[in-house]
């Protein structure tokens, strides 16, 4: 296990600064530099290359003193998670926070101007709401939402969780730079559904396996009943000779072994269930909102407008 960790986390965590690069750079130094998309990404893939060597260095120091073990692994993804997580909330605010002030920005310029226009200039201010407005429902809200998102739907350890963030991340960077306005919450309860549903069909072999012990317990039964009846029939015997007293003694020896064996795959077979890791309330409850909140948005702004709408007409 660690030795796959050494090659694999080097480049992972040159992926997540590949991504984290191109997005900045596209973001910001396009603001004072032109740049464009091939440009941004071939800087960022030379940032990644280099992190992958120091990186790697780094990890493969850090790995002498591990145990080969997932606990150990896990520790070695501790860090990039954090840094996952600092771009997933980056690429949160260039989307989310966008979503909430668009509608600000665009009346802010139509009261300056006096008239609807294509492009509305963002000044400072309105993006501060939009920060504050961030920090403050955080910490209001925020903590019942990680809870929910972090240990209500699946068990998470360092290495689901940088998958989560990092898919998270990705996603909404992407749809940020097509313009799409998506929910980054909505993004990574998705990212959360694909680890635990992953982890039950990867442990689907698990059921295999147990039925496969099923079968075996069943073949193992027969070897024992028919090794007791010969057992049986040998110590009845009268006059027994040297190789039925050696018989005798195999046949317990075996029986012995084989009635363990029997106990353990009883007690494979009895516990034996259907695996599932995502919780299945969790998932109806968030489907459901899913489906409830943005029609009864759409309905509540609807009336909310009719009724200014008729205060002005």
């Amino acid at each position: 296990m660690i030795n796959n960790a050494k090659k694999i986390v080097p480049i992972l965590i040159s992926v997540m600064i590949i991504v984290f690069s191109t997005y900045l750079i596209l973001k910001g130094i396009k603001k004072i530099v032109k740049v464009d998309f091939l440009t941004a990404f071939s800087i960022s893939t030379a940032f990644g290359i280099a992190s992958y060597f120091f990186i790697k260095s780094k990890i493969t120091k850090t790995a002498l003193k591990l145990e080969n073990s997932r606990v150990s692994v896990n520790t070695l993804f501790t860090i990039p998670l954090i840094f996952s997580a600092a771009l997933l909330s980056f690429a949160h605010g260039a989307n989310d926070v966008a979503n909430a002030i668009g509608p600000l920005a665009a009346i802010n310029d139509a009261v300056i101007g006096g008239e609807i226009s294509a492009k509305a200039e963002i000044p400072f201010w309105v993006m501060a709401v939009g920060a504050f407005g961030l920090v403050v429902g955080l910490a209001l809200y925020g903590p019942k939402l990680i809870r929910t998102v972090g240990s209500e739907i699946t068990e998470l350890d360092q290495m689901r969780a940088f998958s989560i963030a990092m898919a998270a991340a990705i996603t909404v960077i992407i749809a940020s730079q097509l313009g799409l306005p998506v929910s980054s919450t909505h993004i990574a309860i998705g990212g959360v559904f694909g680890v635990g549903f992953l982890r039950e069909y990867l442990d689907g072999s698990e059921s295999k396996f147990l039925e496969y012990t099923r079968e075996k317990f069943k073949t193992n039964k027969k070897l024992y009943e028919s090794s007791q009846k010969e057992l049986s029939s040998l110590e009845s015997l009268q006059n027994k000779t040297k190789k039925d007293y050696e018989k005798i003694v195999d046949l317990y020896k075996r029986m012995e072994s084989l009635h363990e064996l029997l106990k353990d795959e009883k007690e494979d077979f009895k516990n034996a269930k259907k695996i599932q890791y995502v919780k299945r309330d969790a998932v109806k409850k968030i489907v459901a909102a899913w489906i409830i909140t943005v029609p009864t948005a759409a309905m509540i702004s609807a009336g909310i407008f009719f009724m200014i709408r008729g205060i002005i007409v």
